[in-house]
């Protein structure tokens, strides 16, 4: 099972001026620096809790139906599924009715009822599932714990320039690690 970004989010869970000001920095000169940080923060946070921050497509991609008749969207939380589709061995599409699902959103699994869903006979890969991911569209949307640990990340890593651009790689801060913790989506 693997997710693919269709696309990204619109906006960032910071603002360049927001962080500017946590950063207390008045000046432009470090612009372009400061707002490539803010990005790497978020997919940090991001990769670190199995969370889509911000709204965002994904396809995930699944060999077969499970026989559970749930599936785990991941990144979570999932805010809609948006297509369903399963391929035969020619490659041939056949869409699936996404009321087929029922979407728990408070646990990000799409569940469906086992046998009632076409087989794909592709090989590999053969059921792709479009769905939306995310918090929101809106930075305030994101716990405010997440969007902390991006301001102490950014602000860390923009003050251990040298350490980050060089050979070694800046330890996350503990502070910043702490405030992650409790959103990471543990493997059941």
């Amino acid at each position: 099972m693997a997710s693919i970004l269709l696309t990204p989010p619109a906006a960032e869970p910071l603002s360049l001026a927001e962080t500017k000001a946590f950063l207390r920095i008045e000046t432009a000169e470090d612009d372009p620096l400061i707002a490539a940080l803010i990005s790497a923060a978020r997919l940090h946070v991001e990769a670190q809790t199995g969370l889509a921050l911000m709204t965002q497509s994904w396809r995930m991609v699944l060999d077969c139906w499970p026989a559970s008749g749930r599936i785990a969207v991941r990144p979570a939380p999932l805010q809609a599924l948006a297509a369903a589709r399963a391929f035969d061995f020619d490659g041939e599409v056949q869409a699936i009715y996404i009321q087929a699902f029922v979407a728990d959103a408070s646990t990000s699994t799409l569940f469906f009822k086992p046998g009632a869903l076409p087989l794909p006979t592709r090989i590999a890969a053969g059921i792709e599932l479009d769905f939306t991911a995310g918090f929101g569209d809106a930075a305030n949307d994101v716990p405010e714990p997440l969007r902390q640990a991006i301001r102490l990340l950014v602000a860390h890593w923009h003050e251990n320039r040298a350490v980050v651009a060089g050979a070694e790689v800046a330890p996350v801060p503990p502070n910043a690690a702490a405030l992650v913790a409790p959103y990471r989506m543990l493997p059941l």
